[in-house]
């Protein structure tokens, strides 16, 4: 939902105040319902100043303690975040020692139909293969494209002549 748990709940706080009703699937008890409930059901104030001041602090104390479950669920859901990152960087590292290969293979050659689209175009229309267009022109004929892409794709092209 987020990329850390202050941005996490204010995303939280967003889809609350617009009704949306969020459960959290490994924290069953913190749900939308719970800071509603929170939000709603204070204690109502008896006129008696003193004993409304108390009721007024119970129901701050209420909230507080609401939106601190949410934010600690956020907190616990990027620690887990951050620990699957180190597991998995710990896991590659063991794996290179012990001579695995990740990744792709170095010189590796993956065709895709874009790839296969992009070259036909390159071919056909790009100056350097006897066509009429510039890289530019060539590059929005194709469409979603990078730059990087294109050049790279040219230049398997010359390798392959």
């Amino acid at each position: 939902m987020s990329r850390n748990a202050a941005e996490g709940f204010r995303e939280y706080q967003e889809l609350f105040d617009a009704g949306v009703n969020l459960v959290f699937l490994k924290e069953r008890h913190i749900d939308t319902e719970t800071y509603k409930t929170a939000l709603q059901s204070g204690i109502d104030m008896t006129g008696n100043q003193i004993a409304d001041i108390y009721i007024e602090a119970t129901n701050r104390v209420l909230m507080i303690l609401a939106r601190q479950q949410i934010e600690l669920a956020f907190l616990q859901a990027e620690k887990e975040v951050q620990d699957l990152h180190t597991r998995t960087a710990e896991g590659m590292k063991t794996a290179k020692l012990n001579g695995k290969q990740t990744g792709r293979p170095v010189g590796a050659v993956v065709v895709t139909k874009k790839s296969v689209h992009a070259k036909a175009v390159i071919k056909q229309h790009s100056r350097d293969f006897g066509g009429t267009l510039n890289d530019t022109d060539v590059i929005k004929l194709i469409g979603e494209i990078s730059r990087n892409s294109f050049y790279k794709y040219k230049a398997e092209l010359k390798a392959e002549m």
